[in-house]
């Protein structure tokens, strides 16, 4: 490589696919070989597996948010977003989240791994009154109404029953709306949780192949008192009600959308191979055309033996993301790329401490063993140690201190201890 540039890599989107693609292609390439740059519209990387824990007050805010410039101690930085990419000339343009003037970036390879977020406008209302998990920030909103709910029932305001409503029955419906009961009932909120879903029985997904999976977690619903409406799309959302498809009106104090994602697209790639979805279609490799690759959420990924596309979840992103980088290294050095291999691990849901509904390989592994094997496989893709130290402090404490169920606070993410403080008793 002497006497040649660095092979130009820009990696869109900070999520797992990105920062594992970051991690596989940096520990395999010199710093002579590659010049590396991620861009991301958010300035940390949001760990989504303990999201469940966080809305229940289980874990604070900060544990699940790490710095971008934290971990990528090879690559530049850029906090913004890409509004334009011209494949012609191998160039992108970036807009940066704090303003200024537009940079334009030239690359030798693209990596899109800049997620899904919720359609807010397939819902009317919903970018208004609504809430949503994925956007930066939008985490952060939703544990204030939730904190502002806890405040009317302690006497601040009129004592508001209205129910929250998280309106979709996937894992991601059943697992948050389960938290959120979880925090209603510890902080003496008189709000219920209804879980509203378009389909005729929750969790489909998974109760096609993992019956025992789906009725454990039903199980555990109904432990948390939360109310399921089936059969039932929500059609319009406003300040203080929903509007379902048979026209029903029902009061709501919130409504939060796990309605389904979509991908986040790229102006300049749009006559590349697209899925239904609007995912970027990827052959074997996880190329999708000479210089552009893509994995994880905006990418449609084939599973290696079925052919159908692989789900959107975090393992899936996580190990599509690190053979993608892997690629890439074997590229810059000189050899084929592989094709992606991982066939599945299980899936898994917590219900608070020592309670999940989980599968390994296709076996249910229940209660306190399968929540103590979820917890464990988090931990290790968490990215950053001290984080990891973090949530198991957190929940170890959790009988002493009690839980996060304020608002959260300005709090610097950036200069996290190692342990989470515990307060006097």
């Amino acid at each position: 490589m002497t006497g040649r540039r660095p092979v130009r890599i820009v990696l869109v989107g900070g999520g797992y696919a990105g920062l594992f693609a970051y991690r596989a292609l940096a520990a395999r390439t010199a710093a002579a070989q590659t010049e590396i740059t991620l861009v991301s519209a958010d300035d940390c990387h949001n760990f989504h597996g303990f999201t469940g824990e966080v809305v229940a007050g289980l874990l604070p805010p900060a544990v699940t948010r790490t710095p971008l410039r934290k971990v990528l101690p090879r690559a530049n930085f850029l906090h913004g977003s890409v509004t334009r990419v011209d494949r012609g000339r191998r160039t992108v343009v970036i807009v940066p989240a704090s303003g200024g003037a537009a940079r334009e970036l030239t690359y030798d390879h693209l990596v899109v791994g800049c997620g899904a977020r919720e359609a807010l406008d397939s819902i009317p209302g919903m970018a208004a009154h609504g809430f949503t998990l994925r956007a930066p920030g939008e985490l952060d909103r939703w544990l204030e109404h939730l904190s502002g709910l806890q405040g009317r029932s302690t006497g601040l305001r009129a004592v508001d029953s209205r129910p929250v409503v998280i309106a979709g029955g996937g894992m991601a419906g059943v697992e948050i709306a389960a938290a959120a009961a979880d925090r209603i009932r510890a902080v003496g909120a008189e709000n219920p949780v209804l879980l509203v879903h378009s389909g005729p029985v929750l969790l489909p997904g998974v109760r096609a192949d993992r019956p025992a999976v789906a009725a454990r977690a039903e199980r555990e619903l109904e432990r948390l008192g939360v109310r399921v409406l089936l059969g039932a799309a929500v059609t319009a959302i406003d300040e203080d009600s929903i509007t379902l498809l048979d026209g029903r009106r029902l009061p709501a104090a919130a409504v939060l959308a796990t309605t389904g994602q979509r991908p986040v697209t790229l102006p300049g790639l749009e006559s590349l191979p697209h899925d239904e979805r609007g995912a970027l279609v990827t052959d074997p490799t996880l190329a999708v055309a000479p210089g552009i690759w893509a994995a994880g959420d905006a990418a449609r990924v084939a599973h290696p033996r079925s052919g159908t596309p692989v789900a959107a979840n975090a393992l899936w992103a996580i190990k599509a993301g690190n053979r993608l980088g892997r690629n890439l290294a074997r590229v810059v050095n000189g050899r084929r790329p592989r094709a992606f291999g991982y066939l599945g691990l299980g899936q898994a849901m917590a219900f608070g401490i020592g309670r999940s509904a989980t599968e390994l390989y296709g076996f249910p592994i229940p209660g306190v063993a399968g929540w103590l094997l979820r917890l464990g496989f988090f931990l290790r893709f968490m990215p950053q140690r001290r984080r990891a130290a973090a949530v198991v402090t957190a929940l170890v404490s959790l009988p002493w201190r009690g839980r996060f169920t304020g608002p959260p606070t300005v709090r610097e993410v950036h200069d996290l201890p190692t342990a989470v403080a515990v307060p006097a008793a």
